[in-house]
């Protein structure tokens, strides 16, 4: 993948597990973010962009002429660094998706936006409050909100994009909660700067480096038994 004439993104080759959750490590700028975007294509927004290869989901190539990009977003949900509940309220943010794709019954809709409340653990929470504006809400809660929706159109990928780096110590540690309640039955792939959460919450782990991904394994081996040097010495804070 290339950025004007940046070649961002080389010779990349990844096989994610469904129903698990694929950390992506590594230092500022070395491709974790714009892979993620690339599989919901959210780069196509970005001038200049050149993509080769295929991202096959199901094993259909989402790059293929003709996709429709629409559903493909619906079915790879993507929640953001920073959250970014849209300034209606609480109800009409989780209701939004279902309704752009053709659910007008409020009675459907009430049961899906609880639903979707109790999947992301925010329910409790929100249950009294679910005509204000989601802007109220803490970061945290905003966080989880943001999730309720994405999960409101029944994704089958949840990419996560540094999801509580903007949390306390708290809030974070319900998000990483959620993430395993829901790997049950979502696949999700998530950027984390932070090797702790990386650890406590993947499966299987890629650690990227100037925009190739250096070594690719279970977690658990990364971090006790990394095979490679550069690995090594990322893990163990030498440089990052």
């Amino acid at each position: 993948m290339y950025y004007g004439s940046n070649h961002a993104l080389k010779n990349i080759s990844l096989d994610i597990d469904a129903d698990r959750i694929t950390a992506l490590i590594g230092p500022s700028g070395c491709g974790k973010s714009t892979f993620l975007r690339t599989l919901n294509r959210l780069n196509d927004t970005i001038d200049n962009v050149t993509i080769e290869g295929n991202v096959e989901i199901d094993g259909v190539n989402i790059y293929e002429k003709g996709t429709d990009v629409v559903s493909l977003r619906k079915k790879v949900g993507m929640i953001f660094q920073k959250s970014n509940p849209f300034p209606k309220s609480i109800f009409e943010n989780i209701a939004y998706g279902p309704k752009i794709n053709g659910m007008n019954k409020k009675k459907d809709l009430e049961e899906l936006v609880e639903i979707s409340c109790r999947r992301a653990a925010i329910w409790d929470e929100v249950k009294d409050r679910l005509n204000e504006s989601a802007t109220g809400l803490s970061g945290g809660q905003q966080q989880r909100v943001c999730i309720a929706r994405a999960l409101a159109v029944d994704p089958e990928i949840l990419l996560m994009d540094e999801p509580a780096s903007a949390l306390d110590p708290i809030a974070t540690a319900k998000i990483e909660e959620l993430m395993f309640e829901l790997k049950n039955n979502l696949t999700i792939v998530i950027v984390t700067h932070n090797m702790q959460q990386a650890a406590r919450v993947s499966d299987k782990c890629a650690f990227f480096f100037n925009g190739e991904i250096v070594e690719y394994s279970n977690t658990s081996k990364m971090f006790t038994r990394p095979e490679n040097e550069k690995t090594q010495n990322y893990i163990s804070g030498r440089f990052g």
